[in-house]
C-alpha cells in the first residue's frame, strides 16, 4: 500500500515546485516592468520632466483711467482681441494715435506693442515726447517704444513738441518724414487711392490764419490732388468734449477741407477717444458732405475725463489707451479703435463724398 502512494507524493511535490517557480518568474516580470523608464512625453501627450512649460503671456498695460464706461449716443462695438496682420495686397492701413511717450509711464509701450502686429503707415498726431520735446525725451522716451516704427511713421507736431527750441528736436528726430519740400512742418502724401494732409496746428508758433502760407498751401495742395478720398491729421481738434475743449484757431483748416470735399480729420491733444458725426465747419451735422472727426489722444500719457459734451459727439471713451486703425478702401474707409486692455472697441465704415 505504501509503495502505491509514492508516485502520488512525487507528483504532488513536482506540482508544488512548479507553482513556486512560476510565482517567482511572474514577480520578476512585474519588478522589471515597474523599473522601466517612462515613455517619451512627446509621444504620450503629457509634458516630461525635461520639457519646460511655456512662459505665461505678458500682461498688457492697465488704462490710466479707472472709468470703464464709454459715453455717447452710439453704442460701441465690443471686441476682446486686436487686429492681426493682414495679407499682402490688401487695402492700405493708416494707424496711430497722439499724446504718446513719457518716461514716467509705460502705456506707450503697450500701444507700441499693438503697432508691432499691425502693418501699414503709422501716424503720430502730436505731443510725442513729454514733457518738453527734448532730444533726450525723443531718444529715451519715444525712441524705445513708438520709435521702433520710425521708418513707417508720418508725424505732426503738438504743443509739447514745440517746447524745446521751437521744435528743433522734433524736426531732427523725424527728419524729412516730418517736413514739406521747403522744410515746412506741413506736408502731404498719397496712400493707396487716398490723399493725406499733415498740418501744423500750433498756431502760436506758425500762422494758421486764412491768408497764411500754410492755409494757402493747403488750398493749392487739395486743388492739385485727384484723389477721391482725403484725410487730414493735425494735433489740435476744432471740436472736442475733452479737457482742452474746442480750438477756434484751426477753423481755417476746416473751412478749406470742407470746401474741398475732404472726408476725415484726425486729432490728439485731449487725452481721450472721441468720434463725431460728419459736420460742417459751423458744427452743423452734415451727413452728405461733412467731415468726420476723431480725437485719439490715447497713445500713452494719462487719460483725462470729459468736460462739456460737444455738439455731434457720437462716442466718448476713456476706457483704455489704444490706437485707431483705418483701412483705406477705394471710395471708403473702415475704422477700428484697438484698446491695450479691456473689451472696449469702436468700429465702423463709411463712404467717401
Amino acid at each position: 500500500m505504501s509503495d502505491q502512494r509514492r508516485p502520488y507524493a512525487r507528483d504532488a511535490g513536482l506540482l508544488v515546485v512548479a507553482f513556486v517557480a512560476t510565482f517567482i518568474l511572474l514577480a520578476g516580470i512585474v519588478v522589471a516592468v515597474n523599473s522601466r523608464p517612462p515613455i517619451d512625453s512627446a509621444a504620450s501627450g503629457s509634458p516630461g520632466p525635461s520639457q519646460p512649460s511655456a512662459a505665461p503671456a505678458s500682461p498688457t498695460a492697465s488704462p490710466a483711467s479707472s472709468d470703464p464706461d464709454p459715453s455717447g449716443d452710439a453704442s460701441p462695438t465690443v471686441s476682446s482681441s486686436s487686429s492681426s496682420l493682414e495679407p499682402p495686397g490688401e487695402d492700405p492701413v493708416l494707424v496711430g494715435a497722439g499724446d504718446i511717450a513719457h518716461c514716467s509711464h509705460e502705456e506707450d509701450e503697450a500701444t507700441a506693442k499693438l503697432l508691432d502686429d499691425i502693418p501699414g503707415t503709422v501716424f503720430a498726431a502730436g505731443d510725442l515726447a513729454y514733457g518738453s520735446g527734448t532730444e533726450r525725451q525723443f531718444r529715451d522716451c519715444y525712441g524705445p517704444t513708438w520709435g521702433r516704427h520710425l521708418e513707417r511713421t508720418r508725424p505732426v507736431p503738438g504743443n509739447h513738441d514745440y517746447d524745446t527750441d521751437e521744435g528743433r528736436p522734433y524736426r531732427e528726430y523725424f527728419g524729412d518724414a516730418a517736413l514739406g519740400p521747403d522744410d515746412e512742418t506741413w506736408y502731404s502724401f498719397d496712400l493707396g487711392t487716398w490723399h493725406i494732409v499733415m498740418l501744423d496746428s500750433n498756431c502760436s508758433h506758425v500762422d494758421c490764419e486764412e491768408e497764411s502760407d500754410q492755409v494757402r498751401w493747403l488750398i493749392d495742395d487739395l486743388a492739385a490732388s485727384d484723389a477721391e478720398c482725403t484725410a487730414a491729421i493735425f494735433h489740435h481738434p476744432r471740436f472736442s468734449s475733452g479737457f482742452h475743449g474746442q480750438d477756434r484757431d484751426v477753423a481755417p483748416f476746416w473751412d478749406v477741407l470742407y470746401e474741398a470735399g475732404a472726408d476725415v480729420v484726425i486729432n490728439g491733444h485731449d487725452h481721450d477717444y472721441e468720434r463725431f458725426a460728419p459736420q460742417d465747419p459751423d458744427a452743423n451735422e452734415d451727413r452728405e458732405a461733412g467731415l468726420r472727426q476723431f480725437v485719439v489722444g490715447t497713445g500713452g500719457v494719462p487719460l483725462r475725463d470729459f468736460e462739456e459734451t460737444a455738439a455731434n459727439s457720437e462716442l466718448r471713451a476713456i476706457a483704455s489707451h489704444g490706437v485707431l486703425k483705418f483701412t483705406l478702401r477705394d471710395g471708403g474707409y473702415d475704422w477700428e479703435f484697438i484698446a491695450t486692455s479691456g473689451p472696449f472697441s469702436d468700429r465702423g465704415s463709411a463712404a467717401c463724398h
